[in-house]
C-alpha cells in the first residue's frame, strides 16, 4: 500500500533550516496495523502529513498503491484523501456548534450521493463506534471519549482502506484511551489498514508492528511478538 525511500524533509525559516525527516524508508502492507513512535519532534507526525497528501516532501519516494505522489494532479490527491483516507487527530477536530450526525456526515458532503444513503453511511459509522445514540447531541454535550469515537465514525464513514490516527489517545483518561484503541483494533481486524502516531510506548503495543522514531530517523523496525488487546484492559 505504502512505500517510502529516503524521504526527507526539511522546513526553513530565514536562514535556519530544520531537518524534520533525514531519509527514512519503509514498505506498509494492506491490512496492517502499525504504530510510529516517538519522544515529541522525532518527525513522526510529519511523516504522517506527508504520507496522508497534507504536506510534500522535500525529497525522496513516497508511492501509494504503487504510484508516486508526483504523478497524481490535485484533484486526484484530494479525492484519494476524502475516499481512501481516514484521519483522527488528538484534538477531535469536531465543528463545536453541529451535531455529532452532521460532523459524522462531513466527508460526504460532495460525493453526490442520495440524502438517505448518507445517512444510512453516518448511522453504519456511528453504530460501529457505538453511538448510534448520540447522533443529535452536541460535541460539547460528549465526553472527550465519546467525542473522540466521533471522529473515527467521521473517519471511517467513507469506509477507506487506510485510517491514520495521530496520538488518539492523547487528550483521554486511561478507560476512554482503552474504548479507542479497542475500536481501532477492530476496525484493523476488519481490514482497515491502521498507521498509529504515538509517543506512549504501552499504546504502541496494540499494534502488530511498531516503527520507532528518533530525530527524524528510523532506529527500530519490528513486529509486536505479544500483542496488548485494549479489550482486556491492559492500557494503563
Amino acid at each position: 500500500m505504502i512505500e517510502v525511500k529516503n524521504l526527507k524533509k526539511e522546513y526553513q525559516t530565514g536562514e535556519v533550516v530544520t531537518r524534520a525527516l533525514a531519509g527514512v524508508s519503509f514498505d506498509i502492507r494492506e491490512g496492517e496495523f502499525v504504530a510510529i513512535i516517538g519522544p515529541s519532534g522525532s518527525g513522526k507526525s510529519t511523516l504522517m502529513h506527508i504520507m496522508g497528501f497534507l504536506d510534500s516532501p522535500t525529497s525522496g519516494v513516497y508511492k501509494f498503491r504503487g504510484k508516486s505522489i508526483d504523478e497524481f494532479s490535485d484533484d486526484e490527491l484530494a479525492r484519494i484523501r476524502n475516499k481512501q483516507m481516514g484521519f483522527v487527530f488528538q484534538s477531535f477536530s469536531l465543528l463545536p456548534r453541529t451535531s455529532v450526525f452532521e460532523n459524522v456526515r462531513l466527508p460526504l458532503v460532495y460525493t453526490g450521493l442520495a440524502p438517505e444513503k448518507e445517512s444510512e453511511m453516518v448511522k453504519a459509522a456511528l453504530e460501529t463506534v457505538g453511538l448510534s445514540h448520540r447522533l443529535k447531541h452536541l460535541p460539547n454535550q460528549l465526553s472527550g471519549g465519546e467525542q473522540q469515537r466521533v471522529a473515527i465514525a467521521r473517519a471511517i464513514v467513507n469506509n477507506p482502506g487506510l485510517i491514520f490516527a495521530d496520538e488518539p489517545t492523547g487528550n483521554l483518561d486511561s478507560t476512554s484511551g482503552q474504548q479507542i484503541m479497542d475500536t481501532l483494533q477492530k476496525l484493523n481486524d476488519k481490514g482497515h489498514t491502521i498507521i498509529l502516531v504515538t509517543h506512549e510506548k504501552y499504546t504502541s503495543e496494540m499494534a502488530k508492528r511498531i516503527i520507532e522514531f528518533l530525530d527524524g530517523k528510523v532506529v527500530s523496525d519490528k513486529e509486536v511478538d505479544h500483542r496488548r488487546l485494549a479489550k482486556d484492559g491492559l492500557i494503563k
